[in-house]
């Protein structure tokens, strides 16, 4: 058998060609990403698959996400083609963990940059205003929760961030979570996960800098329960094609 010595080259180079713009195009426009914990339901629940939007803030050279920034204290600085925009209060994003930047995260963008911030027995405010937080029953939200955390007794409350609403839970049996009041720095957000018990986020481990952030949330593409977790396996196809933003 005689090989096309051309004939190989060229689609060895076809190949790397589809590979790099493959990566190109989740590195700058957009990415899937799957939920492993639970700190974000009932908004998100473990084995959601969604698409993230790497574009809603800003346009980035692919691959920059990697690239050390001017500062040689930043490890991670991508480079944007437009300037960079900032999250809205309320939305959902996916970024690097500040403790170790290997991890990605998805939290809900609770502070920005420049306001006065302060929790009091689980209640957010924001510049001197508390958040809109309206109990709610729960009993559909439990039906469908995670065999994780269905031994736990929850309050829930339909809550407004921003412009966005949308429902987070609270322990009956837990201490009230406190923070005194901070300002938060430029370029810099608070981000809260909406199983507020259960979420390790900035009331732990501090702020999420612009450069972390790697992109905005934006819908369910496909669910379902692992069989190899401690719940039964089922695919959740109510929940495919839902948009976060209306959770």
């Amino acid at each position: 058998m005689r090989f096309n010595k051309q004939k190989i080259i060229k689609e060895t180079v076809s190949i790397f060609f589809i590979f790099v713009g493959v990566f190109a195009f989740r590195s700058t426009f957009y990415e899937p990403y799957t939920i492993p914990s639970g700190s974000m339901i009932p908004t998100l629940k473990i084995g959601d698959y969604i698409l993230v939007d790497k574009w809603s803030y800003g346009f980035k050279i692919p691959f920059s996400e990697g690239f050390p920034g001017i500062d040689p204290t930043k490890e991670w600085a991508p480079v944007y083609l437009t300037p960079f925009k900032s999250p809205s209060r309320g939305d959902v994003v996916v970024f690097k963990y500040p403790k170790d930047k290997s991890i990605n995260y998805i939290k809900r963008v609770v502070g920005l940059p420049g306001d006065e911030l302060e929790i009091i027995d689980n209640i957010v405010y924001i510049n001197g205003k508390s958040y809109d937080n309206v109990k709610i029953p729960g009993d559909h939200i439990m039906k469908d929760m995670d065999f994780k955390f269905k031994h736990y007794e929850f309050d829930f409350y339909q809550s407004k961030t921003g412009d966005h609403n949308h429902v987070i839970q609270l322990s009956r049996k837990s201490f009230p979570s406190n923070r005194a009041k901070i300002v938060i720095p430029p370029d810099k957000y608070f981000m809260m996960g909406d199983n507020r018990d259960f979420s390790a986020d900035s009331r732990y481990w501090g702020f999420v800098s612009k450069e972390e952030i790697l992109g905005k949330a934006l819908f369910i593409w496909f669910s379902m329960v692992s069989p190899f977790s401690d719940s039964p396996f089922q695919f959740r196809f109510g929940r495919i094609g839902t948009k976060i933003d209306n959770i």
